[in-house]
């Protein structure tokens, strides 16, 4: 069962207890990512991801990593374009030590210089990987062609040049606007005892940080296209179109055709492209969603001189759907595959954990699993056709890393667009 609390100070907490496991996965939820930047900052809400785990006031980076490895247990963090996670998984009998080396790393974190330097360094080098890694950053790529100068188009990991100039001072500062109360929830799912609240209220009671909810602009997907040309094997190509928001009622009618896009092995991108053609190993389809919106983005990789015929096959399947529509078959067999999916997530405390922020901080409730397989079970052959006509009746955002800077020959930019 679901609880929420809120302690005295304000700060929202959300448990699910699960009494047949003897773990329990917790996280502190900051509604901060690289879409609370700019271009002088970009970057920096990762960035003050790694610093929390460089040492505190009473324990060293290292002296943290020790703590969890003597309990068994393991401490981790993300950062996405809408928030921040820092997590642990512990044995049930160790929560309270958990709880004691989050909330210290999250309010007494020193940001000492020298480590300060040194962390900025792995930063670098974590960018430098991210760049090496083409089937990777194409997807930053795909973002930055959708949403162009927008803070959803920025890089979580931000730039190595902007990164030399964040200081201690900006650090500070941007914690001060961002992590308050208002903008941060503590989620719990696993094997709680029955005073966890209290625990939690020792833990994060002195939190009085406040502050207001930042208005950001609605990102709306331009219809443009960066190529990027790098020496690789394969070019790697995305198409992005205009998604929906979290919070969308037809929210679950754009997962299920997303999942027969390409969203599965019995998907027709993946049957077409790879298992009859052979034409790639890696092609699927995903939708990201955000408060005020979304992206829908196709991704394949394959040989430079393999492109066109690629884009041909993928432009087709999309005309295909937008002109005939989903089969009843694929309906039946999308919602079975989602219902599926959903079950086998909730056997992990950490996924429990992880739906539980997300809900917190960007929906503010938290759906039954009855309730989702409930508007699952709604999706149908109209819905579906509504969720088409939004989506597809659009110019198309292409991104693609190659070894040759022209653009594809087959590519139809328009080609969803009605005459």
């Amino acid at each position: 069962m679901i609880k929420r609390y809120t302690l005295t100070n304000g700060l929202r907490v959300v448990i699910e207890k699960i009494p047949t496991v003897r773990s329990v996965a917790m996280g502190i939820w900051v509604k901060t990512g690289s879409k609370n930047e700019n271009p002088m900052n970009n970057g920096i809400s990762h960035f003050i991801e790694h610093m929390l785990f460089k040492g505190t006031e009473n324990r060293t980076s290292q002296q943290i990593a020790e703590v969890f490895d003597s309990i068994g247990g393991h401490v981790n963090a993300f950062t996405s374009k809408e928030y921040t996670c820092y997590y642990a998984k512990v044995l049930d009998e160790h929560l309270e030590v958990g709880l004691d080396v989050l909330s210290d790393m999250f309010f007494h974190s020193t940001f000492d210089q020298e480590e300060l330097n040194r962390e900025r360094n792995v930063v670098v080098e974590e960018i430098k990987m991210y760049e090496d890694t083409p089937d990777d950053q194409i997807h930053d790529l795909i973002s930055n062609a959708a949403f162009g100068n927008h803070p959803l188009g920025y890089s979580i990991l931000g730039t190595e040049e902007v990164l030399h100039t964040i200081t201690k001072e900006m650090i500070q500062k941007y914690m001060n606007e961002r992590y308050t109360t208002e903008n941060t929830v503590i989620t719990l799912a696993g094997n709680t005892p029955p005073h966890i609240v209290e625990l939690i209220e020792e833990a994060f009671g002195t939190f009085k940080l406040h502050g207001k909810e930042e208005q950001i602009s609605v990102a709306t997907v331009k219809a443009s296209e960066i190529i990027k040309v790098k020496q690789t094997e394969q070019s790697h190509i995305t198409f992005g179109l205009p998604g929906l928001a979290v919070n969308d009622p037809d929210i679950y009618s754009l997962i299920l055709l997303n999942n027969i896009i390409g969203g599965s092995m019995s998907s027709r991108l993946f049957q077409e492209v790879r298992e009859k053609r052979g034409l790639a190993y890696s092609v699927f389809s995903y939708h990201s969603s955000y408060q005020d919106g979304g992206l829908f983005t196709i991704y394949a990789g394959t040989a430079p001189n393999q492109v066109n015929e690629v884009i041909n096959i993928i432009q087709d399947i999309l005309f295909s759907i937008q002109q005939k529509g989903i089969d009843e078959k694929e309906i039946i067999k999308g919602k079975e595959q989602l219902k599926g999916s959903l079950m086998l997530s909730l056997e992990s405390t950490n996924s429990r954990m992880n739906r539980l922020g997300k809900n917190e901080l960007l929906l503010g409730k938290h759906p039954s699993l009855d309730e989702i397989i409930e508007r699952i079970n709604q999706v149908n052959q109209q819905s579906i056709e509504k969720v088409i006509k939004q989506v597809f009746n659009h110019p198309i955002s292409f991104a693609m890393i190659s070894p040759y800077e022209e653009v594809p020959t087959t590519l139809r930019r328009d080609f969803l667009v009605p005459n």
